[in-house]
């Protein structure tokens, strides 16, 4: 599929990034599960979006991403981040515990490991970054066509995740305070931070239930360290969010081969 093909080589390019390493001192506290406080910018970014309390009441998302020559639909349980995938008759997605593949054609040729909650974090902007055990400092804007976006760079507490070296750069409107632009890094678990940012632009955003969330989103090429052009963007159909939470099975192999019979 080309959206993924050219995910996959983007996320393994690597980056070291400019920065001021001028740390915001956190202003806001999130009351939840696990208290965590936020900057005063990032809360304002988290409010334009519709307010992370608001994101919290929900426990399932779920989007259609259109393709050729399958379209995948992905269901998401926001506070457990299990996971599941749907492309035609293969299946993926994350238990809890493993990743697992169901793929009775073998039709996929991924890694699903790599892929299961890969486009639900692009997808999820901003709220994702408001996770336990981030890290914000404010960083250089971004200039694009003359405009510039101020922002904040995102790094990760040590083993936090899979990839506790990946660095984002979130750069918000300064009217409305919505989010703009996505720096990152990848290194999908390896030991050394990147040497190159990718950029995404988040400038298609539409109202589902009471968030505000992407309607698409662009990768752009990079020339000399900048956002230049827009090379490819993934648009996501039918999203919604329900407060209820789907049946554990829906998230497990076994439950998917037990649906096919």
């Amino acid at each position: 599929m080309k959206y993924f093909l050219l995910l996959t080589l983007c996320l393994f390019m690597a980056c070291k990034p400019n920065s001021e390493n001028n740390s915001e001192k956190p202003q806001a506290e999130k009351s939840g599960v696990t208290a965590t406080s936020y900057p005063e910018t990032f809360q304002k970014i988290l409010d334009a979006h519709g307010g992370l309390d608001t994101w919290d009441t929900y426990k399932t998302l779920a989007f259609t991403i259109p393709g050729e020559p399958v379209s995948e639909t992905q269901t998401i349980d926001l506070h457990s981040r299990k996971d599941h995938i749907q492309r035609g008759t293969a299946s993926l997605g994350f238990d809890g515990e493993q990743v697992w593949l169901h793929d009775p054609e073998n039709s996929y040729k991924g890694n699903p490991e790599f892929y299961h909650n890969l486009m639900f974090y692009f997808y999820a902007m901003p709220f994702v970054l408001a996770d336990p055990g981030i890290i914000y400092e404010k960083t250089e804007a971004l200039v694009v066509s003359d405009t510039s976006y101020p922002g904040l760079k995102i790094s990760f507490e040590e083993n936090i995740g899979s990839s506790a070296n990946d660095e984002y750069y979130l750069y918000y409107d300064t009217e409305t305070y919505q989010m703009r632009w996505l720096g990152y890094t990848a290194t999908f678990g390896a030991a050394e931070k990147g040497t190159g940012i990718n950029y995404i632009n988040y400038s298609d955003w539409m109202p589902v239930q009471d968030l505000i969330l992407p309607k698409s989103i662009s990768w752009y090429a990079v020339e000399e360290g900048k956002p230049t052009v827009p090379r490819n963007t993934v648009n996501f159909t039918e999203p919604s969010l329900s407060p209820e939470a789907r049946a554990e099975t829906f998230y497990s192999k076994n439950g998917q081969i037990e649906s096919d019979l």
